[in-house]
């Protein structure tokens, strides 16, 4: 059996660009129903279409897209996608970035060379972060959560309402939004 092409693409509500995309990706030999789409959301937005395609493809197939911001979030959300396609034996084509074909030799050099400026890009931010952490640590300053303390309003009210033994620990978590972890904190700061 020869692969099918399996197609995404995420459209803005422009109904120009949806057509648009839908027959580029006809034209790259994707069938009608085999094109999955969404519409974008916010960040952490759910991408049903995207989940359907990628539950479409089988070994063999290839996944078409109009862009590479369709499917990818970021450059190693795009990484990760391509390692997971590539151990399944699926192609990746992108139409607007024409270089970026895994199943022809010269866009796996791409791929790779994605996969090494990610890499890059990693350790970079690891050891940006790494320098300002030291930075910090040298003019005194440390991160993390300001100590509580004793005269803390809540640290306070807790103290009082754990003397009255007819309120509970759930209830004195409840009316003063804190958590039982929080609770047992803030007593031993009043102790």
């Amino acid at each position: 059996m020869e692969g099918r092409f399996i197609g995404y693409v995420r459209t803005l509500p422009s109904d120009q660009e949806h057509h648009l995309q839908m027959d580029a990706l006809q034209l790259a030999g994707c069938q009608p129903h085999h094109i999955f789409s969404d519409k974008p959301g916010g960040v952490k937005s759910e991408r049903p279409g995207f989940e359907q395609c990628l539950q479409e493809l089988r070994q063999g197939d290839t996944l078409v897209v109009w862009r590479l911001d369709g499917p990818g979030k970021s450059v190693h959300h795009l990484i990760q996608l391509f390692e997971k396609l590539q151990k399944m034996g699926i192609g990746f084509r992108s139409i607007c970035d024409e270089a970026i074909d895994t199943t022809k030799d010269w866009g796996m050099v791409v791929f790779n060379i994605f996969s090494s400026l990610s890499m890059v890009e990693r350790r970079l931010l690891q050891e940006n972060t790494k320098a300002g952490l030291r930075e910090a640590r040298a003019i005194g300053r440390k991160g993390g959560r300001k100590p509580t303390v004793n005269d803390d309003l809540k640290v306070q009210l807790v103290k009082k309402m754990s003397q009255n033994t007819s309120i509970s620990v759930s209830e004195i978590c409840e009316t003063l939004k804190i958590s039982r972890a929080t609770y047992y904190r803030y007593l031993s700061i009043a102790e």
